[in-house]
């Protein structure tokens, strides 16, 4: 387990719009007082996408860039918004490009005051070793991305997003086990939304090991 200060909590995804945010807005919620990081990689080009809704070229720079505290990083209805009004008690945003997110998500990291941090994203595990690492898939989206392919192997838990039923559960767990993402012989931890709390009692063990 990572030995430092905070305690790190992974929210990664296999796709995008699986559902991350959401996880990680609830996990906010349940343990007061914990901070988070947003993490966005930036290139110095149009994406193509909505430049409103995610291109940040413009604040790329030679550094990256890393804007913390309620007056910078609050916009309602953004991922750093939904931290905020889920209770976090400090908010970090890493603007970065490829090159520069291992610098970016090391220095946030050092701001961080409280005695854990939920990080939403899959490339920082490349630079860190989170203490819990949740990916987040949709049974409906059974795909999986580059990047949540590398992060594969740091893997605490598995959650199913949305109202998935038992047979969600067991396609989500036969799709990692063709995938060879299951670990303990395909006992992987595969939560889904009712079993929520069963997952913070996941998170609170490492709070509790942390703590004695």
């Amino acid at each position: 387990m990572h030995r430092g200060v905070p305690i790190i909590v992974g929210v990664g995804g296999f796709t995008s719009e699986v559902g991350k945010t959401t996880l990680l807005c609830e996990l906010l919620r349940a343990f007061p007082g914990w901070e988070a990081i947003k993490t966005t990689r930036g290139h110095y080009r149009s994406c193509g996408k909505d430049p409103h809704a995610c291109c940040v070229s413009d604040l790329l720079g030679d550094e990256p860039v890393i804007r913390s505290g309620r007056e910078l990083t609050y916009s309602p209805g953004k991922d750093t918004g939904r931290y905020w009004d889920s209770g976090a008690a400090n908010v970090h945003w890493v603007i970065a490009t490829d090159s520069q997110v291992e610098t970016g998500i090391k220095k946030a990291l050092s701001y961080v005051q409280a005695p854990g941090v939920f990080v939403e994203g899959n490339s920082f595990t490349k630079f860190i070793e989170p203490d819990y690492f949740i990916m987040v898939i949709r049974p409906d989206a059974l795909k999986i991305k580059s990047t949540a392919r590398e992060a594969g192997r740091r893997v605490s838990a598995f959650y199913i997003s949305g109202d998935a039923q038992a047979s969600d559960k067991e396609s989500v767990r036969a799709f990692l086990m063709k995938a060879d993402l299951a670990t303990q012989s395909g006992k992987s931890l595969i939560f889904s939304r009712r079993e929520l709390p069963d997952l913070f009692a996941h998170v609170g063990q490492i709070k509790s090991s942390a703590a004695a």
